[in-house]
């Protein structure tokens, strides 16, 4: 998701800028780039967004239209929809015959690819971006059922858009927060005009404060919970320089790194907000646990961070 002004400009000014790869017309440099730093927490949220979509279904007894706000090219939804992992995919764009590939042939192969996989939910995802490539991508490999190119932090939705924003029952997100504020999410849920509205899951790094995105979500009715004792990688460092920056806004947070960003890793929490009687009938801790993949630090592999090793859990 390409970055936009929003009051978190300050923060986001030393953090690493990837804008330019949402600008390209297929998910290559995405990977190549992502994978390099060790990119993992679509991984670590899948089995969440899975156990949450499964939820919701049982709740509302039909299938779940999902809202990706800042969703890139799919890259969430080709991990819900199918039995395949990040790792899998970076490995299938690092070969030199992909990259030597015209992006329309790649979108060709794209498609035939993950219609060859096996769909494992029956939820329809709609991918909200700024950036038409990704939207364009997403949809025509059949990642996203429908895209919503839109800077919602600072237009309102119109006419077709509304439409499509209405018929979302999980708004889901593991990097939005921080690029986008609680006007994105009002402008998304003025749309349902007294109807009732979508729950909404988001992964939050630790630097980035969620108290008034909570609390805008409190005025159409939502509860939110944090799940407890858990935290989810999102990356590595890109630089001493981002790392010493993290810390240092966490410290101002009053939040230890120990163990986390200390060891040289972003860090992100998770988000759900829902109607207060939906979360009493099931405590978030009961639908998302450890056994739902929640507890999974890292990943799979093991990869390098400066001099150390950090070893990548089973």
């Amino acid at each position: 998701m390409q970055s936009q002004a929003t009051k978190f400009d300050a923060l986001n000014l030393h953090k690493a800028n990837f804008d330019s790869i949402y600008e390209l017309p297929d998910p290559r440099e995405y990977f190549r780039v992502l994978a390099g730093l060790d990119y993992i927490i679509p991984d670590l949220a899948r089995n969440v967004f899975r156990s949450l979509i499964e939820h919701r279904g049982q709740e509302q007894e039909r299938p779940v239209t999902v809202l990706d706000v800042g969703c890139s090219f799919g890259i969430n939804e080709a991990l819900i929809r199918y039995p395949i992992d990040l790792q899998r995919l970076a490995g299938r764009y690092a070969g030199p015959q992909i990259y030597a590939l015209e992006p329309e042939d790649l979108v060709a192969l794209d498609r035939d690819y993950f219609r060859s996989w096996p769909e494992v939910t029956d939820a329809r995802f709609v991918g909200l971006d700024i950036s038409p490539a990704a939207i364009a991508y997403g949809t025509a490999v059949g990642l996203l059922d429908a895209g919503i190119t839109a800077n919602l932090e600072r237009v309102t939705p119109v006419g077709p858009e509304c439409a499509v924003l209405r018929e979302i029952d999980l708004i889901i997100s593991t990097g939005c927060v921080g690029y986008t504020s609680e006007k994105t999410f009002r402008n998304i849920l003025q749309t349902y005009g007294g109807r009732p509205v979508p729950w909404v899951a988001c992964f939050v790094l630790r630097m980035f404060p969620y108290d008034a995105i909570a609390a805008e979500l409190s005025r159409f009715g939502l509860v939110t919970e944090k799940l407890e004792g858990v935290t989810f990688v999102q990356r590595r460092f890109h630089s001493e320089h981002e790392m010493a920056v993290t810390l240092d806004r966490l410290r101002a947070r009053g939040i230890d790194s120990t163990g986390k960003e200390g060891e040289g890793l972003f860090h992100a929490e998770l988000y759900v907000s829902r109607p207060e009687a939906a979360a009493r009938r099931a405590p978030l801790g009961e639908i998302v646990s450890v056994t739902r993949g929640a507890s999974r630090p890292y990943g799979r592999r093991y990869r390098q961070f400066g001099q150390d090793e950090i070893k990548l859990m089973p």
